[in-house]
């Protein structure tokens, strides 16, 4: 039985969204009290929450943006990549992840999936370098962490460095280390729908500390502001070396991130209980099977996924349940942006079966037994 708080009887008439909001009851006074400074841009909050990110989920150097993609962006800046630079990425991921490569004039090389996880496949990265690779950006599908030591060692033989796009697994753990603490750069997400939220916001872990320092610069312009203080005449003195960008998170979006980050490891813990839950009772369900997850490392289980048979009827009968599912993102190289759709057999199989249900913390023990009965109920297929 699931240890989670109660609630009224589940009315099933009520839609239970795949997506939850989730703001900590103390966030508006937190903003409040920003907004009543009249500074609201980068100030104390943001190292208050960047702080918080490295002491209470072991993140290595966390510089904060004003997005997810612009810490991808970031990271691949940091990383070097330059026109005609070939970064080897998966093509099960949001079109950021991609599109962040192309930013910077380099090309998206998509390698296969593991069709057991929708991570991407270590073997299918070793055959897609060329003398043109210039770095391997790996996505943590639904939060479940990559294989991370095969995906190392590929790079450690071309000198080549490793960019996590995080933005699924904050609080995700890989053989006992932290999510962030792990590879060259490793990026989060704190947009809306996520497990902590500062409305739009971001951060990229910097395992260097002269590259978390040249990060720090290259969020805001180029500029050091620690360094670069007012002259006689009222502007900042500086001397810019290289470019730029306006990428900072602000005062009173880091005062929201604050206020939900404090309860996170709560909410995880409840996320994974509520995953464990799932995994139990959907177990012997003919015609379904849960994404795998090694022993090894530990799932934020933003989604929770699972390969369905009939996967068009059992979005029917859970609608029908008032319960949303989907599968959340398919392969972005179908994109004229990315060429097209390439070779990837494992993600053509992953796409036509993979399917997600609900979890967050607040779903109820009432939910969650709703979601599960509905599914053990059957589909045709």
């Amino acid at each position: 039985m699931l240890a989670l708080a109660r609630s009224a009887r589940w009315n099933a008439a009520v839609t239970i969204p795949i997506y939850d909001t989730f703001i900590a009851p103390d966030a508006a006074a937190r903003v409040s009290r920003v907004l009543e400074t009249t500074f609201v841009s980068q100030g104390p909050v943001v190292a208050e929450f960047e702080g918080m990110l490295s002491t209470q989920l072991g993140i290595v150097n966390p510089v904060t943006v004003n997005s997810g993609t612009t810490a991808l962006h970031l990271a691949l800046v940091l990383a070097g990549i330059g026109p005609g630079d070939e970064v080897i990425c998966p093509a099960q991921t949001f079109v950021a992840s991609a599109l962040a490569i192309r930013y910077e004039g380099g090309v998206p090389v998509f390698a296969d999936v593991d069709y057991e996880t929708g991570n991407v496949d270590p073997r299918s990265i070793r055959e897609k370098l060329t003398e043109k690779t210039r770095a391997i950006l790996v996505v943590h599908w639904a939060g479940t962490p990559c294989d991370l030591d095969e995906i190392h060692a590929i790079a450690a033989e071309r000198g080549i460095p490793v960019i996590e796009d995080a933005a699924h697994a904050l609080g995700a753990t890989y053989k006992g280390q932290p999510i962030g603490a792990v590879s060259d750069y490793t990026c989060f997400s704190f947009q809306a729908i996520k497990h902590v939220t500062t409305g739009d916001g971001g951060a990229v872990a910097v395992r260097e500390p002269e590259r978390a320092a040249e990060a720090i610069r290259r969020r805001w312009f180029g500029i050091d502001r620690a360094a670069s203080k007012p002259s006689f005449l009222g502007e900042r003195q500086y001397d810019i070396e290289a470019v730029g960008y306006k990428y900072h998170l602000n005062d009173y979006s880091a005062a929201l991130g604050v206020a939900n980050l404090a309860s996170f490891p709560d909410r995880l813990r409840r996320i994974r209980e509520i995953a464990a839950h799932y995994r139990r009772e959907l177990a012997d369900v003919p015609g379904l099977r849960p994404f795998r997850v090694e022993p090894d490392r530990e799932s934020a289980y933003w989604l929770y996924g699972m390969h369905v048979e009939g996967r068009d009827e059992l979005i029917r009968a859970l609608h029908a349940a008032g319960i949303v599912a989907s599968v959340v993102h398919q392969r972005i190289d179908r994109n004229s942006v990315f060429g097209g759709p390439k070779e990837l057999p494992n993600q053509a199989r992953f796409d036509e079966s993979q399917l997600h249900i609900p979890i967050y913390a607040r779903l109820t023990d009432e939910q969650v037994e709703h979601i599960v009965t509905t599914i053990r109920r059957g589909w045709s297929s």
